[in-house]
């Protein structure tokens, strides 16, 4: 999940959930609708929700839509680039709303170049996680701790994130050889190096060697930019330091500081501590001699006299990465270069773009498998919580979390990544065929580019093995897979609404899909069914299965909190019923998704009426209970969970059909019965703000508000007919 949702901390839900009787509800939502409509509507111009807004136009449903743009509004002003994270959802989400004019109109796409460009890639291509600090991967997610698996650590300083840090210690049974203990001041433990060689060596430990796969150092230093640094280790079997157990390292960054005073009273020169501390990440794990018992662990520098060094914190580190990062940064590099068609910036980034696939191909061996297969130390979607004959069994670091489902272990052959890079594959097909077809542009394509059609061929063949190896026959759904081969099957509705929306589905798989979410039939073993799917109104459970035992180990308690009251479990998020309605489109057609949007206007409407979300939950237990800053719950609306601005989306993705591309966009309405026409005003493509109409009747028309370049290619659907006012169009047939 999100960050402040750090379900691992949270207690839980004592209350059961007690069903709210339909007809007394009805009633206060016909009543909460009308409030709100009018609210908005009367609102007008004021700042609130700005007049050059984006407004969604459908003849005879003024009120729902007024309701859907104060839910967009609401949404869409804390929304804009995070971490990689949600790159794919936030770009789609805020880049089109055209928002002021002249410099302000470009902020947004402002914001999302820099972010995007600044996303940091180690030197193996992986893109990190970007979240905030915590005793874990620096690289990853911020928990589980090395507390939780039974690691040993030091920290000098805080961390000094609230919630995540760890108890700070002196350096109390730590020796140093060639070298001066200066003790612990204020950034951290002080050494000063005074011999060619010289070593911090650590108190005895006990911890083993398969819970603790990497060794993170936060540290500053000067003087060291010609040493060699070096961790070594011993074992229980192996109790002398030696070089058959050592793996070593960069030094950090250097930065020197104005020279200070050291407690024996000579001037000595330290480390810029003003500067970011080096995050150092020593993989161990990769190492054939970390194994068994580690008993201890020592730092040492070679060629350095004369150097200080600033340990802020030294301690074990569970595995913490997320497997999307990279697929993730490839769609929203995608995404904002369909709309802006910014060439400068895919001129900058291309080579990234191409790396980071590269980086996903090598390391979850994807051509071969034919899916993302992810080995990382606790990663093999195993979990950390098994019942065998009624006894619960905790395993120590298994089951971490690779991806926005911090609690699930997907990993192993993972379903949800494999979505993404399915996703990304074709993103990054779109991108390579653009730069192809425009030599003007002069992207170079690098040393080694993909070639746009084998990227698509792959596709089809992730999708082939995907259908066959994911999907549960008994239950007519997708599930995920361990490194065992174990089909981990509870009623994932987001997993299966996101394979139908980005097209991983079979036609029958999603007609099987839609069935079950549908209440047309009843899945044996779900703990919900039916109607009962939907209880939370605003969307789908995350799951119709209780989940008891599928989870990292640090999260050991399931059972404790009632279903429903975890997110994770019989929960439900409100961004992800734009997948949800997305796959109705596609599968049941606009009458389903439209009647789907209805009932979350309705929801939506009572909430505002009733204060906001937190009033409307708060005034009554059996509606649910919030999850967001770091208080758990079983609800995702508000607070970290950003990605609930996606729902409005399903107008211009879904029923307008639209679709930027680098030389124009594709238009494939599908209106619902009930709708005349439907216009989205204030999209934001290249140097263009348009409104697009489409009536049921076939005809689609353009008006542009800002002169333009050039000429716009949109790519219609067959029998759409499309008219344009203020900027010139080349109208051509629906491609693959």
């Amino acid at each position: 999940m999100t960050e402040g949702a750090d379900s691992a901390k949270a207690t839980h839900v004592a209350s059961a959930c007690r069903r709210v009787s339909g007809l007394p509800a009805m009633r206060v939502v016909a009543g909460a609708l009308l409030t709100v409509a009018t609210m908005a509507a009367s609102r007008g111009s004021e700042p609130s929700i700005p007049a050059d807004f984006p407004r969604f136009v459908v003849p005879g449903k003024e009120q729902q839509m007024d309701v859907l743009r104060a839910l967009f509004w609401l949404h869409y002003q804390p929304a804009g680039p995070l971490i990689p994270l949600w790159d794919e959802w936030m770009a789609k989400s805020t880049l089109w709303p055209a928002r002021g004019e002249g410099r302000q109109l470009g902020e947004m796409r402002r914001r999302w170049a820099a972010a995007l460009s600044s996303r940091t890639m180690n030197e193996e291509g992986y893109v990190h996680t970007r979240q905030h600090d915590g005793p874990a991967h620096a690289e990853g997610w911020p928990f589980p701790f090395w507390s939780h698996a039974g690691g040993a650590g030091w920290h000098f300083r805080p961390i000094g994130v609230a919630g995540y840090e760890a108890p700070t210690v002196s350096n109390d049974g730590w020796t140093v050889e060639g070298a001066g203990d200066r003790g612990v001041r204020e950034k951290g433990w002080t050494v000063e190096l005074t011999a060619p060689r010289a070593s911090m060596t650590s108190p005895l430990m006990s911890i083993p060697a398969s819970l603790a796969p990497w060794v993170r150092l936060n540290w500053w230093a000067a003087g060291l930019e010609h040493a060699q640094c070096r961790l070594e280790w011993t074992t229980a079997d192996a109790p002398q330091y030696g070089a058959e157990r050592m793996m070593y390292f960069a030094p950090p960054a250097q930065g020197v500081a104005d020279a200070k005073a050291s407690p024996g009273g000579a001037e000595s020169t330290g480390p810029d501590t003003s500067q970011v501390e080096t995050r150092t990440m020593i993989p161990v794990f990769r190492h054939p001699e970390w194994k068994g018992t580690i008993t201890g662990l020592r730092l040492s520098v070679e060629d350095a006299a004369s150097a200080v060094v600033v340990v802020k914190s030294i301690h074990t580190a569970c595995d913490t990465r997320h497997n999307i990062n990279n697929l993730n940064f490839i769609r929203g590099c995608h995404d904002y270069f369909m709309w802006s068609r910014d060439l400068n910036f895919l001129r900058c980034e291309m080579e990234r773009i191409r790396r980071a696939m590269r980086y996903v191909q090598r390391e979850f061996q994807t051509r071969e498998r034919k899916c993302i297969y992810t080995t990382w130390p606790g990663h093999e979607g195993r979990s950390g919580v098994r019942w065998t004959d009624g006894a619960k069994h905790i395993i120590p670091g298994q089951g971490i979390g690779s991806n926005y489902w911090d609690l699930l272990p997907f990993g192993g052959e993972d379903a949800l990544a494999t979505l993404y890079y399915y996703d990304a594959l074709h993103d990054l097909a779109d991108l390579e065929a653009a730069i192809a077809r425009h030599s003007e542009w002069n992207i170079s394509a690098g040393a080694d580019p993909f070639d746009a059609a084998e990227l698509k061929r792959h596709a089809a063949d992730v999708k082939a093995y995907s259908g066959q190896r994911f999907w549960n026959a008994a239950t007519g759904r997708f599930g995920t897979r361990d490194l065992d081969g174990n089909l981990h099957d509870y009623g994932f509705t987001f997993l299966n609404t996101e394979a139908v929306y980005y097209g991983l589905a079979t036609e029958e798989q999603a007609r099987s899909i839609h069935a079950w979410l549908n209440g047309d039939r009843v899945v044996e073993g779900d703990a919900s069914t039916g109607a009962d799917i939907y209880h939370w109104r605003f969307g789908p459970r995350s799951t119709t299965r209780r989940n008891v035992d599928y989870y990292v180990w640090n999260w050991s308690a399931p059972e404790s909190i009632p279903f429903g009251y975890q997110v994770q479990d019989g929960g439900a998020v409100l961004g992800w019923s734009y997948h949800d309605m997305m796959a109705r489109l596609q599968t049941a057609g606009p009458d389903d998704a439209a009647n789907r949007l209805e009932g979350i206007l309705a929801w939506f409407a009572e909430t505002q009426a009733a204060g906001g979300y937190r009033s409307y939950y708060a005034a009554d237990p059996a509606r649910g209970t919030l999850q967001g800053g770091n208080v758990a719950g079983g609800l995702g609306l508000d607070r970290e969970f950003f990605e609930s601005v996606l729902v409005p989306q399903v107008m211009l993705y879904g029923f307008l059909g639209f679709r930027p591309a680098a030389d124009g966009f594709a238009i494939n309405p599908r209106l619902p019965k009930d709708w005349p026409e439907l216009t989205v005003s204030r999209i934001h493509l290249h140097e263009y703000v348009l409104d697009v109409t489409a009536k049921r009747d076939g005809t689609a028309r353009v008006v542009a508000h800002h002169p333009g370049r050039s000429t716009l290619t949109v790519r219609a659907a067959p029998g759409v007919h499309v008219t344009a006012e203020g900027v010139d169009v080349e109208v051509v047939p629906i491609g693959p």
